[in-house]
């Protein structure tokens, strides 16, 4: 069987043969470059599985070698050797179209673990079939977007940020990102960050040892270590408190993270998706969430549409769910209708609870528009409205908002923790919501 060859571009003499000391260990190949034109010479020799290069070299830079690759070949990962600290290059090598990074001083330890990811990487991932999740139904032109983004990014290791309204299927999107990538056969861990108590966050997020506070009576995993050479999805990532920002922004820097009561750190080899239903550079903007983490998280970003911006996909999908359900009833085409014409606030999220509806109020094999039970708010006149018809956008999207929030708190008695999980908001993010629009 042929070996995996790897080409390694650096103008350092000696760092060169420790990493071609490295592959030999490994069981591969290697060629080696010391500027860009050497690299590019050895790229156009033959086929590489792996370029590791430096960002620095005398005839240019790294960020030309990762461009010519992706440009050229794009199916061979590419990954970078970047100063200590250097964050920011690290992000921009990212950008461009490289796999991963690896920081100097560069030890056998962090060589292996690039590499193995990298050779892990398929060919052609839009091919490889989803292990698990299911995937994102629709031709519509906003979902065939959606998923070329996602076969591109599953090959990276970059951190990606998803954004989009509640119940678009963001966490969906992560586990196909996961599912289409190298990491496909490690762990996939979602971790919901506003459910988390803060007093919890750092033993949750890092682990503890035995005897660190009172209950802990055995050493335990965090979510990092039990991600460990997979993925970590981070959902509702802005209700993060600021203090624990600068704890996970020091583990995605260094790839260690220590537990509570513990001195040692360990090394973490996770892959970050993150995702929010709120504008992350809104609140770096208010100061609620670190501008150098929001740029560590949102090295590629994905936009999940709202289901009423597709409305095309909505008969393909509720079919898909009623079978998803195991039911054999269809919809009339008067109740598809009724479904398109529905403004749906809560996206997928609300269609598939719909549907759960109409199947149990349903007398036979056909859902008609009465088994839906809309409510009539896609057509009803939302205050605000003359405040959008005079331009003031954000004043009639914070009058939608109100009137949602209020409705919410009415249907639950003022419960605020209801409330939030009807609207399918985190309580961090209702309570936020409240204070913002000045409702008591």
């Amino acid at each position: 069987m042929k070996k995996p060859r790897v080409l390694l571009v650096d103008d350092e003499p000696d760092l060169l043969d420790l990493l071609e000391l490295d592959m030999v260990r490994m069981g591969l190949d290697s060629a080696r470059a010391a500027s860009v034109a050497e690299a590019r010479a050895e790229l156009a020799k033959g086929p590489f599985d792996l370029c590791l290069t430096d960002m620095r070299l005398p005839d240019g830079e790294g960020l030309e070698i990762v461009r010519h690759i992706a440009e050229h070949l794009p199916h061979t990962p590419v990954a970078v050797i970047t100063a200590f600290g250097s964050a920011e290059n690290a992000v921009v090598a990212l950008k461009t179209g490289a796999f991963d990074y690896v920081e100097k001083p560069v030890t056998p330890e962090k060589v292996r673990s690039l590499v193995r990811s990298a050779l892990r990487v398929p060919d052609v991932p839009a091919s490889k079939p989803a292990k698990g999740p299911r995937g994102l139904i629709g031709e519509s032109t906003a979902m065939r977007q959606v998923r070329a983004l996602i076969d591109k990014v599953a090959r990276s290791q970059a951190p990606v940020f998803i954004s989009g309204d509640t119940g678009t299927g963001k966490e969906v999107a992560a586990r196909l990102i996961h599912a289409q990538g190298p990491r496909a056969e490690a762990p996939f861990i979602a971790v919901n960050c506003g459910a988390i108590p803060e007093t919890l966050m750092e033993s949750e997020f890092f682990g503890y040892k035995k005897g660190a506070f009172t209950g802990a009576d055995a050493d335990r995993e965090g979510f990092f270590q039990a991600a460990h050479g997979g993925t970590l999805f981070l959902d509702e990532v802005a209700d993060l408190p600021l203090p624990m920002q600068v704890k996970l922004l020091r583990a995605i820097q260094e790839k260690r993270v220590r537990r509570v009561g513990g001195v040692v750190e360990e090394p973490v080899d996770v892959r970050l998706i993150s995702a929010s239903h709120q504008d992350l550079q809104a609140a770096v903007n208010a100061q609620r969430f670190r501008q150098d983490l929001f740029y560590r998280l949102n090295v590629i970003g994905m936009q999940m549409p709202a289901l009423r911006e597709r409305r095309e996909d909505i008969a393909p999908l509720a079919q898909a769910i009623l079978a998803r359900f195991g039911a054999t009833a269809t919809l009339s085409p008067e109740a598809a209708a009724a479904l398109r014409d529905y403004g749906f606030p809560g996206n997928v999220r609300e269609l598939e609870n719909i549907l759960e509806r109409a199947l149990a109020l349903s007398d036979n094999s056909l859902i008609r528009p009465e088994d839906l039970n809309l409510t009539p708010r896609e057509h009803a006149r939302m205050p605000g409205d003359d405040a959008q018809a005079e331009g003031d956008l954000q004043a009639y999207l914070d009058a939608v908002e109100r009137k949602a929030l209020l409705d919410a708190l009415q249907k639950t008695g003022g419960n605020k923790t209801a409330a939030a999980r009807w609207l399918g908001v985190t309580f961090r993010s209702m309570r936020y919501r409240l204070e913002r629009l000045g409702i008591e």
